[in-house]
């Protein structure tokens, strides 16, 4: 009999525990997809896009329909003589959201969307991609969707599917915890960590072969963001540990770790139907959180250390936004802007490895109806290797195709 009353007593304590995040996270009103329905509702939507156009340069195969500058020739035609045609659906996407009503804890949201632009093993494929798989009850969600390191709303009304290279841009596996929601919004989270090293001009030696990466605690990270009537500033951190270990019984010890931490500043102002996105990030070993970037870890000579003759290091990085989204009429909206991506490169690193990236964009989106839209947009993108004085460019034109759906079940 004691025992049940003790672990009654506990379930009501734990249940006022999460009546009291979701008050003071405001979930008894607003939900993350808008005003809590009365009854519960699911909405189903998504669309089909063609992406098709010329490349009058080359990069690699598997990237064929983006412009990403790290996927550019590091040396003379790596990938083959200048000029592609290309076409492709990958950008298709389809979601389902729903919000149910609770008693207690406001709405219970899910998402769960994906999309067709195959990446890792499945890269340059066209198949299902999972982009959000996320649930939230009041101020608590878990799931996969946009890290709090990252805003989504400095990714611009373009057509190229990869987007600006120095953006923050992870959809990420995390436990989050939104405390205030609103016009100010402060958010927490225990994120999946993730980094990749480069071994440099020493890539082919078999000490190396038996570093292995691990990652003892996950990344943590939070934002801020204040929105006003002309727009919103957000501000961004990122924190998290990396260990590489030497499993090789030799009188080598590789061993090694370091912390990355990162910045991410950003903002849309609004100028009546105009919007100026921007966003500064800055960090080190945050590659794996950054749109288009290489590895999170270089090597630099250790001299005079005869056990450990190399160090691993966590590679500075820098990204920068700005575009500007025009509305000409009802009918026509462009898009302009720049983006460029730095990386500090480590001694160790080959002489061809990634270092500088730009992007650039210009377009003319024209949408007949609602749910339908065409354009043609010309695309840049640039690479500068880190030392040999090698670079590349990319010049394309493309035309997009764009053709909206939604339904929406119950709800109010």
């Amino acid at each position: 009999m004691r025992d049940r009353n003790s672990q009654a007593i506990v379930r009501r304590v734990v249940r006022i525990a999460l009546i009291g995040l979701c008050i003071a996270a405001g979930a008894s009103s607003v939900g993350a997809q808008g005003t809590t329905p009365s009854q519960p509702q699911m909405d189903i939507y998504g669309f089909v896009m063609l992406d098709t156009g010329i490349q009058f340069k080359q990069n690699h195969p598997d990237w064929f329909d983006t412009v990403r500058p790290t996927k550019l020739p590091s040396f003379e035609d790596e990938f083959g003589k200048d000029g592609h045609w290309f076409s492709g659906v990958r950008q298709s996407r389809f979601g389902v959201k729903s919000s149910v009503p609770t008693s207690d804890f406001g709405p219970l949201l899910t998402t769960f969307e994906f999309e067709l632009f195959g990446t890792g093993v499945d890269a340059g494929q066209t198949t299902f991609r999972l982009r959000h798989a996320w649930g939230e009850l009041g101020a608590i969600g878990a799931g996969q969707t946009w890290s709090p390191f990252m805003d989504p709303d400095v990714f611009p009304n373009t057509i190229e599917y990869w987007g600006p290279n120095g953006m923050v841009f992870f959809r990420n596996v995390q436990v989050r915890y939104t405390p205030i929601q609103g016009d100010r919004t402060l958010m927490f989270a225990i994120e999946r960590p993730g980094a990749s090293g480069d071994a440099g001009v020493l890539a082919d030696r078999n000490e190396l072969q038996n570093v292995k990466g691990r990652f003892p605690l996950p990344d943590f990270s939070g934002a801020y963001k204040y929105s006003g009537s002309k727009g919103y500033l957000k501000g961004a951190f990122l924190l998290g540990q990396m260990k590489w270990d030497d499993t090789l019984d030799d009188r080598f010890d590789l061993s090694g770790s370091a912390t990355r931490w990162g910045i991410n500043l950003s903002s849309n102002v609004k100028f009546g139907k105009d919007t100026l996105r921007l966003q500064y990030a800055f960090g080190e070993g945050i590659q794996n959180y950054m749109n288009d970037a290489p590895v999170d870890v270089g090597i630099k000579p250790n001299p005079g250390n005869a056990v450990t003759p190399i160090l691993g290091v966590a590679l500075p990085v820098q990204g920068l936004v700005a575009f500007f989204d025009h509305t000409w009429n009802e009918e026509l909206t462009s898009s302009a802007g720049y983006s460029r991506l730095d990386i500090d490169n480590s001694e160790g690193q080959a002489p061809n490895a990634f270092k500088d990236g730009q992007y650039a964009v210009f377009n003319v989106l024209y949408t007949p109806v609602k749910d339908a839209m065409v354009g043609g947009e010309f695309q840049w993108g640039a690479r500068e290797n880190f030392s040999d004085g090698f670079t590349s460019n990319d010049y394309r034109l493309q035309v997009s195709f764009k053709y909206n759906f939604s339904y929406r079940l119950g709800g109010q």
